[in-house]
């Protein structure tokens, strides 16, 4: 057993004939490495015993999916045999079955793990690569190494992506019970706390908080303590990353409390919103601009990734494809031109409510096509999907069918991180019963995707792939329009004076910011063969985004 190439042997012992578990967990050793030996099905305890004494492996791995009764006086017989011929030490071995021979094997004291259906194919193949790298002669005790920076993570988590779930409870003490739950679970590779407006707005400003109300809408944090409670009960299990919402008002003192209580894991600020126009705080338009671009640099100085929520904020009020796959670039352009080297870039599913499934991977790839024309040496971006929330049936079953639905085409996407929406948000406030509902799901939908999903041919799709391109020619004709607003700004792209332009006049617009007193909301859009598209208010015709942008420019004078 010296070699450097460690040996794996295994089989279904006595009456079981059932093998494909045995197969699969032999085909991930191949894969990292090992030298594997099938035994087969219904190997009685003798043979099974002189194959180890023969083959000499350092691991064994045993299964057996029937009656638990003869489970018991298998792993008896086995354990017995094993002992009588010098087999039990010096070796690890491994059980695989259902969660009641499962059971009956954690109580034979021999097996070093035991898979019985409840571990997710991800944390198998983490075993396995464990596995075949270092001696595991007893179940582990001590924690594994956890990466505490989101670039780490990722790349330690490779091929799967990382699982966020965002959480925000009624009140501190049950947001630190769920959290401390979903932890110990290992759930969750990032926790997402979701403040309540009050805090977003009014943390640093006490006197404001009553005018405010109770809060809405996630936890109420009140004070440096709340958050530093809530980032230990993350201390635990596998140790999951931390981050936070944005504030909408004194949001550099928010970003450095974050850092300093809960390690903020990355920055999530919107360019254009969190301000007057879309009610979430009382900025003016073009303060919230200049606030979000310096809070970006804030956190690039300080090698904090960076995550610009635009484009689904646009898709969110029903604004065209071509105008959220213009914003997208806009997003990513900012962060980069604020220093930002690692940027988490957010493609939200099913927003607005009726794209099809292909044209919304089309306007995800679009999305993409723009965002990494931007990588080189000083700014990487990593893509994260997410279910949208509009796009959820009120109906638990449907619910749950559109969170795996969705999972699947964004794998399509090759993400880096999956942001899980409980399939309950359509109806109730996800806990951490609903949480752990859903994330098992989720992974379950990704594990699969990951033994063979034909992306590549999915997204070569001739259809989709006519449509990434209209959209790609879309935004270049709203990007161009900014510009031409710029009255010779040398970057019209990142002056928030021209955004602000770009808003006022409706080349920037969507059909829900009607009344907002910063965007027209003139614009009209509908679902037309599952795309998002401006149409003439009277006709109903659908027009080009050319066309849109002319008639804007034209009704706000030209500006």
């Amino acid at each position: 057993m010296g070699d450097s190439v460690r040996r794996i042997l295994a089989g279904s012992i006595g009456n079981c004939i059932h093998v494909i578990g045995v197969r699969n967990f032999l085909s991930l050793a191949e894969k990292a490495g090992m030298q594997t030996t099938f035994l087969g099905g219904a190997i009685p305890v003798e043979r099974f015993v002189e194959a180890i004494r023969r083959e000499n492996p350092d691991i064994v791995g045993v299964s057996y999916r029937l009656a638990p009764d003869v489970c018991s006086r298998l792993l008896a017989e086995l354990r017995d045999q094993l002992r009588s011929n010098g087999l039990l030490e010096g070796r690890t071995y491994l059980f695989g079955g259902t969660a009641e021979t499962g059971r009956i094997a954690r109580g034979a004291g021999f097996f070093a793990e035991v898979f019985d259906g409840t571990q997710t194919q991800e944390d198998v193949i983490a075993f396995v690569r464990n596995l075949a790298g270092m001696p595991l002669l007893v179940r582990p005790s001590s924690r594994p190494s956890h990466p505490g920076t989101l670039v780490e993570r990722i790349a330690a988590r490779k091929p799967f992506p990382l699982i966020r779930h965002h959480i925000g409870l009624p009140s501190v003490e049950e947001t630190v019970a769920a959290i401390t739950r979903i932890a110990d679970a290992e759930a969750l590779d990032v926790v997402s706390i979701a403040p309540d407006q009050v805090a977003q707005e009014a943390l640093f400003r006490p006197e404001e908080q009553a005018e405010s109300g109770r809060g809405a809408g996630g936890v109420p944090i009140r004070s440096r303590e709340d958050l530093e409670r809530i980032y230990d009960a993350t201390r635990r299990g596998n140790l999951p990353l931390c981050r936070c919402y944005s504030g909408t008002q004194d949001v550099l003192q928010w970003a450095q409390l974050l850092a300093e209580t809960i390690r903020n894991a990355w920055c999530a600020v919107p360019l254009s919103w969190y301000n007057q126009m879309d009610k979430r705080g009382p900025r003016p338009f073009s303060q919230s601009v200049r606030e979000a671009m310096t809070l970006m640099r804030w956190h690039a100085e300080r090698g904090i990734p960076v995550e610009v929520n635009e484009p689904h904020q646009w898709s969110l009020r029903r604004a065209s494809d071509g105008i959220t796959v213009a914003t997208a670039y806009l997003a990513a352009y900012n962060a980069k031109k604020a220093g930002v080297h690692h940027y988490v870039s957010q493609y939200m599913l099913g927003t607005p409510a009726g794209m099809s499934l292909a044209m919304d991977l089309a306007k995800m790839c679009a999305m993409i096509d723009l965002v990494e024309s931007l990588h080189d040496q000083t700014f990487r971006s990593y893509r994260e999907i997410r279910p949208g929330l509009s796009s959820f049936p009120a109906e638990p079953a449907e619910a749950r069918s559109q969170l795996v639905l969705s999972t699947v085409i964004g794998m399509a996407l090759e993400p880096d991180i999956l942001h899980v929406v409980a399939a309950c948000e359509g109806h109730h406030t996800a806990g951490a019963d609903d949480i752990l509902e859903s994330v098992r799901m989720a992974t379950w939908a990704v594990a699969r995707c990951r033994e063979g999903l034909p992306g590549g041919a999915l997204l070569a799709d001739e259809t989709i792939r006519r449509r990434r391109e209209e959209l790609r020619a879309q935004a270049q004709v709203v990007l161009d329009a900014i510009r031409t607003l710029g009255d010779g700004a040398s970057d019209p792209l990142a002056d928030p004076d021209v955004l602000e332009r770009a808003v006022r006049t409706g080349i920037l617009d969507a059909p829900d910011l009607e009344g907002s007193g910063v965007a027209p909301g003139s614009i009209a859009t509908a679902i037309r063969d599952g795309r998002c598209v401006p149409i003439d208010r009277e006709t109903g015709a659908e027009l080009s985004e050319a066309e849109r942008v002319r008639q804007a420019l034209a009704k706000a004078g030209g500006l």
